[in-house]
């Protein structure tokens, strides 16, 4: 199961970009537009993370993680404002928030701030693969104390692969999903990518990773 995070950010445009590039990275979110209807519908050990914009309507920032604190103790919660003062900081902090990024920030920082935070909370969602277990949230494939990193790219591949186990998908499904385009280069290099995870997952024979000429490929795992 991929890890769910909650979105609360009653700017539709951002919210919309956060929602675009966290399912692109693997997450389950779901987002609210405002405290109140977060604060009525949030459900305790449901989520695992939160982000949470303070200037929110009908019920701020501060309140809502107050709530969240208050019934899911142990929610990572990320605040974003476009307040930046030590003072704002402190009353985050306060409130019990585990980051803080001011507006404007980089989707990727908060990314790689959203990997860390579950990685220390111990809610990174993991798939077993056989003998592997596969972290999506930190890019991770590991087997006994073998690790293998992988790279955004390697880890987007797997990750389709596996939501689709024992399934064919398409060349250009995959293409399409996860490179933007289903053209000549961009298929030879779905073809290196391939033959990478092979040898990163070679430790289990029984995994498998059919190629199916010229329709596509199976990730064979029970």
């Amino acid at each position: 199961m991929d890890s769910r995070i909650l979105v609360v950010e009653d700017d539709s445009s951002l919210a919309f970009l956060l929602k675009d590039t966290l399912v692109h990275k693997g997450f389950e979110v779901v987002n609210y537009y405002d405290g109140q209807t977060a604060t009525e519908l949030f459900k305790p050990g449901y989520f695992d993370l939160a982000i949470v914009d303070i200037m929110l309507p009908m019920v701020d920032g501060y309140q809502l993680v107050k709530h969240f604190k208050e019934t899911d103790s142990m929610l990572p919660i990320i605040f974003l404002t476009a307040k930046s003062t030590e003072a704002d900081k402190i009353k985050g902090f306060q409130a019990g928030a585990d980051d803080y990024l001011t507006k404007p920030f980089s989707v990727e920082e908060l990314h790689l701030r959203i990997v860390a935070i579950l990685r220390r909370s111990n809610r990174v969602a993991q798939d077993i693969l056989g003998k592997y277990v596969f972290s999506k949230g930190d890019l991770s494939l590991k087997m006994g104390e073998l690790e293998v990193v992988l790279t955004q790219r390697e880890c987007d591949l797997l990750l389709y692969l596996v939501k689709h186990k024992n399934n064919i998908v398409k060349r250009e499904q995959i293409l399409n999903s996860i490179w933007g385009d289903d053209d000549y280069f961009m298929g030879r290099s779905l073809d290196v990518y391939i033959s990478k995870l092979r040898k990163h997952l070679e430790g289990d024979k029984d995994i498998q990773i059919k190629n199916y000429h010229g329709v596509g490929f199976k990730l064979i795992c029970e």
